[in-house]
């Protein structure tokens, strides 16, 4: 039996959290696809937003987990995965500003900004299609006027093309190897793109 191949989940370590809802539906496909760890910046432990009953049952059940501790995101060696993902969090806003497949879903999507080109000027996505949660979505948030960036305005005004369904809605954009999704609902299908692209390259190299 293959290897599974090694995929590396970003969460952001800001007060304003990751949705739970999202990093769930995220863990659960991916840890069965493929070998899952977790950073954050400086190692520090995840705040969850927008649980319900169930997903504080989960959440506590998945915190016993060895694996539920964050590694240091300034330590990890991206050669090692495979694969990034990225879950949306508000607060990747406030902290997460190589050609290998990337998904990042909602806020979550802010850790892709930092991303640059080895000239250091250029960002990485530049001309890349991508969405993430609209100004409409962005201004239905108390902190709206207090916000660092607003995704929309800052993928246009950087290069990106930038689209997005109606509020709420689901919504999944691919180019080359990136994957990206609107908002918390979009997890489920932009995970399952992100298992599909990661199947298609390793049968093309076992080709």
């Amino acid at each position: 039996m293959a290897a599974k191949p090694n995929c590396l989940i970003v969460c952001s370590s800001a007060t304003q959290g990751v949705s739970a809802q999202s990093f769930i539906h995220a863990f659960t496909l991916t840890h069965s696809v493929f070998n899952v760890q977790i950073a954050t910046p400086q190692g520090q432990q995840i705040d969850f937003v927008k649980s319900d009953d169930n997903s504080r049952k989960w959440l506590n059940e998945f915190r016993t987990k060895p694996f539920s501790v964050p590694g240091k995101l300034e330590n990890v060696d991206a050669s090692r995965y495979g694969a990034v993902l990225i879950p949306s969090a508000p607060g990747a806003l406030h902290d997460l500003a190589q050609d290998k497949p990337i998904c990042a879903i909602g806020h979550g999507v802010a850790g892709l900004c930092s991303a640059r080109r080895e000239d250091g000027k250029s960002w990485s996505f530049k001309s890349f299609s991508m969405t993430g949660p609209s100004v409409f979505e962005s201004a239905r948030s108390a902190d709206f006027s207090s916000l660092p960036i607003i995704l929309e305005d800052w993928i246009k005004d950087h290069g990106g093309t930038f689209s997005a369904s109606e509020p709420d809605g689901m919504h999944v954009i691919i180019d080359r190897h990136l994957i990206t999704g609107q908002n918390d609902t979009s997890t489920l299908s932009a995970v399952q793109n992100l298992i599909l692209l990661c199947n298609a390259r390793q049968g093309k190299a076992k080709s």
